[in-house]
């Protein structure tokens, strides 16, 4: 197979960008890992920042206890502000790149918030070009606070039915993740992890502790914890295979799924 440096650009340079063979040479090309030591901690918008002071103050600690032995890229979700939002802007009319920047605005909102709480133990938030800089903050204090709305904006890829942005916050963190070649995906819910329906209204619902992705699809709970085209992503990644889903309600559950501990559900690619 052809996989050296000379080999992919002569094909990059005679062929289209869609060619097979292009394709093949690329897959087979070297992929660098950019922060393998982090770990990326998606906190959940509806499901712990919108709580306040109760649920939010005991995760920060958490997090600033857990700094000491772990890198963290610490995103935040968007919440019930953003589906205010959606509401009003669908009711309008607008279209999903309009709902996407709005959706964003929110997510915005929370990492700010989280920053100025973290702000006296050194953990800054950063957004845009400072995410270059993003290196730089793990090594002088391990953590650093982003939002994690995806920035596509008007450039959204609209979804198959309505005009509610399909990659959101989880889709936007585990992005994040992956890209970076980084270690762990953690996404912070206000549930013990996957169950086989809704725990808020099915009594007779059943945690699942370890799933695929082609099993949840199959079992129909595609859309039943994370955003669906997140598992479209997971399913496609080259280095994070497997993320988990921890109840962030519950002290010392992050600290225990940092520490490599089985939290939660894990949801795998394969």
């Amino acid at each position: 197979m052809t996989n050296t440096t000379t080999e992919l650009e002569e094909l990059l340079m005679q062929r289209s960008l869609t060619d097979p063979q292009l394709q093949a040479a690329a897959e087979a090309a070297a992929d660098f890992r950019i922060l393998p030591d982090a770990t990326v901690i998606k906190i959940g918008g509806q499901s712990v920042i919108d709580r306040g002071r109760a649920a939010v103050y005991p995760l920060m600690d958490e997090i600033v206890a857990a700094r000491a032995k772990h890198q963290l890229l610490i995103g935040t979700g968007a919440g019930t502000r953003a589906r205010h939002l959606y509401s009003i802007a669908a009711g309008l009319g607008l279209p999903a790149g309009v709902l996407a920047g709005l959706g964003a605005s929110v997510a915005d909102q929370n990492a700010a918030m989280l920053g100025q709480l973290l702000a006296k133990h050194g953990i800054s938030q950063v957004s845009g070009a400072g995410l270059s800089a993003v290196p730089l903050y793990l090594q002088e204090v391990n953590a650093v606070v982003f939002s994690g709305m995806p920035p596509y904006h008007l450039w959204t890829r609209p979804a198959a039915e309505g005009v509610i942005p399909p990659y959101r916050t989880d889709a936007g963190c585990y992005l994040m993740a992956e890209q970076f070649g980084c270690k762990a995906m953690i996404f912070v819910k206000d549930e013990n992890g996957l169950y086989t329906a809704n725990p808020k209204t099915d009594r007779n619902a059943a945690f699942i502790p370890k799933i695929s992705v082609d099993e949840m699809k199959a079992r129909g709970l595609h859309d039943s914890i994370l955003e669906f085209p997140m598992l479209d992503l997971l399913k496609a990644a080259r280095h994070v295979r497997e993320v988990q889903v921890i109840n962030g309600l519950v002290p010392g559950n992050l600290t225990r799924a940092l520490a490599g501990e089985h939290v939660g559900t894990i949801i795998t690619a394969s």
